[in-house]
Parts: structure tokens; C-alpha cells; sequence
């Protein structure tokens, strides 16, 4: 990858998400190869080996367990041929990867993650992380934050404590551009998972939105979606543009339904965080939707969406614009479903800055 420096970017960085080893997969690898990107980010749920017997066989259920051994079942050689699939691009472009929840993976003796974390190589050290599920790196001019949805974001927690420590050293005239990716995310207008990353949101928003994220880039909604700038709910500036890009090839159904139409608000109860036991999604006290658990209509922060099997592309111009573009697989490979450029505005914002060395100067 490039060097680190405002002038200095790769020329394009495929995103996609969800990705599996099914039709739908190798339709996404080939079309994304032919935009032949310099960096690929794989932003969670790699190959879904958790829904496959260890027979080979596919299985519908998360904790399918033999009467006489009750442990999750995960189909390793699954991980193998996924990565004979992959070894065509990835062999060729560098790709990062963060985890999602298809990596859990609990196994025998209470192991999880450990075909994750086990299959890729890491810049944890290099980036002060001591562990495989947050850690940061540069690509040129753009400093990457890839955070761990599944494992301890609280506030008090080691990954927060991390990423507190990690954009503080970051040098924004060495590396303009700020972009952070997890698996679950904040924005989604989609009924599948919905406000389901609600205790994430209400730990980390701030933080990031102190040091001016640009871009949040997520997966797990098999859809795709693209919000304007946003902070807490409301059309902010400062705010970073959210993308949803889980299209990739899941082996599970695409997400349909919006929480906005009518009849398809799910009900709180039913949308803690599944996997921290987290519940943060409570009615709306502000805005159009005061009083309710979701807008009635499209809200103001989702600029796009549709349902669709893709990827995007990311090509950042200079420290100031960047073009983000996002494919249809039934489109040809150079005919763009979604367009848009991104313009980073950091005169517009000079509080955030000032927070910033506020909050560190007292700590």
C-alpha cells in the first residue's frame, strides 16, 4: 500500500461485506475483480462456516449441537475452500478484515473466533491493539479504524480505552482521511437487525464523532444503504456518511423490509443486542419520530437504499474529495448503481477539534 501522506492514496479499495462461498459470492469476487481494486476490506461474516455440519451438510440453525456433545457445530473445511475461491484476488491485492458474528464460532472448551483469528494476519501490535478484533492501520493518506462489535466496547472496556489512544496519535495532515468500519451498524432503516447496535452507538458515537470520522463503513444488513452525515439521529456536518454494504453472498435471505413501511416496526423487546446482552433501543425522544421506535416514513439520515447483491468502491481524489461508488452484481461491472462524492469539510468544524483537546487535557 502507499506510503503515509496527504498526496499519496491508493487507487481504489473494493468494500464489501457478508460474503460467503455461494452463487451470489462468486458473481460479487468476479465483478469486483474486474474493477481491479489495490485494497480490499472484507467488513465481517467471511464464510459462514457456523451453518454447516461438521458432515459438510448446511444447516439452518446457529446452535446445532449433538445429543452427546453440546458445542456449536462449525464446518472447518468450509474456511479452505473459501479461501482456494479467494486466492485468485487476494493474492494480488492486500486484504483487512474485521470480524463479524458469523466468526464467533463457539466451539469446544467455550473457543470462539478461533478460525478467525487463526486465517488472517493482524497489525495489532503495530497499531497498540492486543487483540485480533479492533486494531488500525494506514493506506496512504486515509488512517483505517476497524473496531470489534462482539467483543467488550463499553466505555470502561480495553477497546475503548484503545480507541481513545489511537485517533489521539492520529495526524490529520499526514493522514486526512478518517474512516472507521465494524460488522453491525448504527444507521440502518431495514427491519432485518434493526437499532440492534443501539449499546455500540451510545458508547462510541461521540468519541468518533469528536475526532471527525469521515466515512463508517458496515456490514450484516443484507442490503445496501447509504446515509447522509449524521450524528445521533439528526443531519449533522460533522457527521461521518454511513454506508451498509452487507450485499456480498450471504447463504442467508436479503433484507427486504423497511422498519418505516407500515407493519414492519419490530417491537423493542425484540432487538437487544443479541450478542453482548446489550439494550440500548428505547423510543425516540426527539425529531419526527419523538415517541416512537421507528420513523413512519424513510428518515432523514438514509439518503439510499436498496436491496440488491453488490460491493462498493471507494477512491479517495486528494485530502479533500473522495468518490464513493456502489455495484449491482446484475449490472455490468463499470455501470454504477450509486454515486456519490464525499467532501471532507474540517473548516466547518472546529469544535469537534477543540472537544477533542479539551477532553484529553482533562484526562
Amino acid at each position: 500500500m502507499p506510503i503515509s501522506g496527504p498526496k499519496s492514496y491508493p487507487g481504489r479499495i473494493a468494500v464489501v461485506g457478508d460474503l460467503g462461498l455461494t452463487y451470489n459470492t462468486t458473481t460479487t469476487i468476479n465483478h469486483l475483480t474486474s474493477n481491479e481494486p489495490d485494497l480490499l476490506l472484507l467488513i465481517g461474516d467471511v464464510t459462514y462456516a457456523n451453518l454447516y455440519l461438521t458432515n459438510g451438510t448446511g444447516s439452518d440453525c446457529y446452535s446445532c449441537s449433538f445429543p452427546q456433545t453440546p458445542i456449536h457445530e462449525t464446518y472447518q473445511p468450509r474456511w479452505d475452500y473459501w479461501g482456494r475461491f479467494m486466492q485468485n484476488l487476494v493474492s494480488k491485492v492486500p486484504m483487512m478484515v474485521v470480524e463479524g458474528n458469523h466468526e464467533i464460532e463457539k466451539q469446544a472448551e467455550d473457543k470462539k473466533f478461533v478460525a478467525y483469528s487463526s486465517r488472517f494476519a493482524f497489525p495489532s501490535e503495530e497499531s497498540g491493539s492486543s487483540s485480533t478484533f479492533y486494531y488500525s492501520f494506514n493506506a496512504g493518506g486515509i488512517h483505517f479504524i476497524m473496531l470489534g462489535a462482539y467483543t467488550d466496547y463499553a466505555r470502561t472496556g480495553e477497546q475503548y480505552k484503545w480507541l481513545e489512544r489511537d485517533l489521539a496519535t492520529v495526524d490529520r495532515s499526514v493522514t486526512p482521511w478518517l474512516v472507521a468500519a465494524w460488522h453491525p451498524p448504527w444507521y440502518s432503516t431495514y427491519k432485518a437487525h434493526y437499532r440492534e447496535a443501539e449499546c455500540m452507538r451510545v458508547h462510541i458515537e461521540d468519541l468518533l464523532y469528536s475526532y471527525g470520522v469521515d466515512i463508517v463503513l458496515n456490514g450484516h444488513i443484507h442490503a445496501y444503504e447509504r446515509s447522509n452525515r449524521v450524528y445521533n439521529y439528526n443531519l449533522d456536518p460533522c457527521g461521518p456518511v454511513h454506508i451498509t454494504i452487507g450485499d456480498g453472498g450471504n447463504r442467508e435471505k436479503m433484507a427486504i423490509n423497511f422498519a418505516d413501511e407500515p407493519g414492519h416496526c419490530p417491537d423493542p423487546s425484540s432487538t437487544p443486542d443479541p450478542y453482548m446482552g446489550g439494550f440500548c433501543a428505547t423510543n425516540f425522544t426527539f425529531g419526527p419520530a419523538v415517541s416512537k421506535f421507528c420513523w413512519d416514513r424513510q428518515p432523514d439520515y438514509s439518503a439510499f437504499r436498496e436491496s440488491s447483491f453488490g460491493y462498493g468502491i471507494l477512491e479517495v481524489k486528494n485530502e479533500t474529495w473522495a468518490l464513493w461508488s456502489w455495484y449491482r452484481n446484475q449490472d455490468s461491472y463499470n455501470e454504477v448503481g450509486d454515486q456519490i462524492y464525499i467532501v471532507r469539510q474540517p473548516h466547518l468544524c472546529p469544535i469537534n477539534q477543540k472537544v477533542c483537546r479539551e477532553y484529553f487535557a482533562a484526562i
